[in-house]
């Protein structure tokens, strides 16, 4: 996603000079093409991420359009004061790059996971919260967001996700994407699980449970319309995110469910509450949160067949 990300911010830049790109110490290489064509369109501001989203803001208030990019946890955690206080209570249109999202950096440990993001990021006014699921869905989500005069986080993946579409899809922000059509439930997933919740939709249809499938890219503003349609369709929900169950996409779903007294059963898929402290691949530590396709089908028959004999 991050290539994907730096040849299209590349291109937008090309179309609109108010862009500026904003770096913590990461991705000079990548931003080569970028550096060259835009050279005083560039700052890498080091190791100190507060500063930038402070620089930021200020340059979005003077009329540009400042795009921050560095490691997920060092663009958000690290600098939350500086998000709410400097972006978000101006209402400032920066819009925050978090890189390597969820467990994207899962061999780094627990320092450079990002499981809490969504969370605290979308608890703040002004905020849109978007999650793309490859590097197509980022393209598209990357031009709307640049068009917006408000506060934006997009957290996005490393490298090597599963490309989901042939092309970059027509998407809304606020309006989530049907990928499959189904009868027995609906599963929302957002960001990177998306193509793992593609695979267990496979297994679910092997075991005669047709899945319908939606990618919720945001997640905040939430897609109200299409979660009161489900609801009207399905007698079940699930939700797959690569994010804390406390706060996430999961999280957002049950509050909607509450408000409007809405009675669906919902499977929540995501990160416990508590650091994975063994070191692994992103791989190796969705396995161990039960990130896994198969995983996930299990438990999605499971609980439909408890349903059943009820």
């Amino acid at each position: 996603m991050r290539n994907a990300f730096a040849d299209e911010v590349t291109q937008l830049a090309a179309q609109d000079p108010r862009i500026v790109l904003l770096s913590g110490d990461i991705g000079n290489r990548l931003f080569d093409p970028y550096k060259k064509l835009f050279p005083n369109r560039f700052y890498n501001c080091g190791v100190a991420e507060a500063n930038m989203a402070s620089l930021a803001a200020g340059m979005a208030m003077s009329g540009l359009r400042p795009i921050t990019y560095t490691i997920t946890p060092f663009n958000t955690t690290r600098c939350l004061e500086q998000i709410r206080n400097d972006i978000c209570y101006h209402k400032a249109p920066v819009l925050i790059i978090g890189t390597g999202a969820g467990l994207s950096y899962a061999s780094l440990g627990c320092t450079h996971h990002s499981c809490e993001d969504i969370s605290f990021l979308r608890s703040i006014p002004n905020m849109t919260v978007l999650c793309p699921a490859d590097a197509m869905e980022l393209r598209s989500l990357l031009r709307e967001a640049i068009k917006m005069d408000r506060p934006a986080y997009m957290r996005i993946g490393k490298t090597g996700e599963p490309v989901l579409y042939p092309a970059p899809p027509n998407l809304i922000i606020g309006k989530g994407n049907i990928i499959l059509k189904g009868s027995d439930l609906c599963i929302f997933s957002t960001g990177n699980m998306l193509s793992v919740a593609r695979e267990a939709c496979e297994l679910l249809f092997a075991a005669n449970v047709r899945a319908e499938l939606i990618s919720m890219h945001t997640v905040k503003p939430l897609d109200l319309e299409i979660l009161a349609d489900a609801s009207r369709r399905f007698s079940q929900f699930a939700t797959i995110e690569e994010h804390s169950l406390i706060g996430g996409l999961g999280s957002a779903v049950c509050e909607w469910m509450a408000d409007q007294a809405i009675f669906v059963k919902l499977l929540r898929f995501g990160t416990q509450d508590h650091f994975p402290h063994p070191i692994g691949s992103q791989k190796y530590i969705r396995n161990l949160f039960g990130l896994t396709p198969q995983s996930i089908a299990n438990q999605i028959l499971h609980s439909m067949s408890a349903s059943y004999e009820n």
